[in-house]
């Protein structure tokens, strides 16, 4: 018998982090992040981490785990996921995932096999001094010229992955688009209920915004020139988050606080865009529309109750 796995995704500020504890209270269930950022120490502000207060005794895994000038990438990510739920298997209790990175979702649960891509990292090596001399946007015209659908959601700043979709065609002559495409047919492992929770764009983009401000008043300012105090620079993968490499450039002088402001809000925009258009062809998805449940917190979550009950997730593996 395939043991449980639920997922609670969506795109950011939609308010996956309140609707995971109450899920999980419900359930019997432990969170593991699926985030790229909230992995990191003393990133806190930018990255909307989950406070311990408002945790409310749910265990959480992979919060807060590494220091920022260690790299963390998918591979890192599932096989910490796998430890975490065994450990939570072996408590009795049940997984959730929960975050936005929709492909460090996607390792879990379709167990996708990263091996092939770990041999030889010359080439790899070889595209980081690329961005490095000629910037992302040079890097990212060279994988458009080799997978378009791969360009398109890829965003050129996040040089990691435009890296690895380059190097996955380098190293096997597939486009890395038509190799994602595979793995989602890929049966899972784990009997799972996938849960995706959306909100309309307007109020989405709002909420968005006010977090952006909020981020400010709680002092992104400061959680950002702290770590550049400490040494941490934009080169590194922590730094290039959303929220932080936006702080370097006011710190630097590149721009002013509220020309940076601006970019994070409109660079978190698009990111959430991106996000919705990722979960649209995951396949046998349930989207919670909050809207459709006049936002009550209650109604989302019976609705996710009855999803896992009719899956045979709840009353077979718990006591809820």
């Amino acid at each position: 018998m395939k043991k449980p796995l639920v997922i609670l995704t969506g795109p950011t500020a939609v308010g996956k982090t309140k609707a995971s504890i109450g899920l999980a209270k419900a359930i019997g269930g432990e969170i593991i992040s699926a985030d790229s950022m909230q992995v990191y120490k003393q990133m806190d502000i930018g990255s909307a981490k989950i406070k311990p207060s408002e945790m409310d005794g749910i265990p959480h895994y992979l919060v807060d785990i590494l220091e920022p000038d260690e790299e963390f990438h998918v591979v890192l990510f599932q096989q910490m996921a796998k430890q975490a739920i065994q450990k939570i298997y072996e408590k009795g209790k049940i997984p959730i995932l929960v975050g936005g990175t929709g492909f460090y979702i996607q390792a879990v649960l379709y167990d996708i096999d990263f091996s092939e891509n770990e041999k030889d990292t010359s080439y790899r090596e070889e595209l980081e001094k690329l961005a490095q001399t000629k910037g992302a946007e040079y890097l990212h015209d060279r994988l458009r010229e080799v997978d378009e659908k791969s360009a398109q959601d890829i965003h050129a700043n996040n040089v990691k992955r435009v890296i690895r979709a380059l190097e996955y065609f380098h190293q096997t002559g597939e486009k890395i688009s038509e190799h994602n495409e595979e793995q989602r047919k890929k049966v899972s492992p784990y009997n799972f209920s996938y849960f995706v929770l959306n909100d309309e764009r307007a109020h989405l983009y709002e909420k968005i915004n006010l977090r952006v401000d909020q981020m400010i008043n709680e002092g992104l300012v400061r959680e950002v020139q702290s770590l550049k105090e400490k040494g941490y620079t934009r080169d590194m993968v922590s730094m290039q988050g959303l929220g932080y490499k936006e702080m370097l450039d006011y710190l630097d002088n590149k721009c002013s606080l509220e020309e940076a402001v601006e970019i994070i809000k409109r660079d978190t925009r698009h990111f959430a865009k991106r996000q919705i258009t990722w979960f649209k062809r995951e396949s046998d998805v349930t989207w919670i529309d909050k809207k459709e449940y006049d936002y009550n917190e209650e109604r989302i979550l019976k609705a996710m109750l009855q999803e896992l009950k009719e899956r045979g997730i709840i009353n077979e593996y718990n006591n809820g």
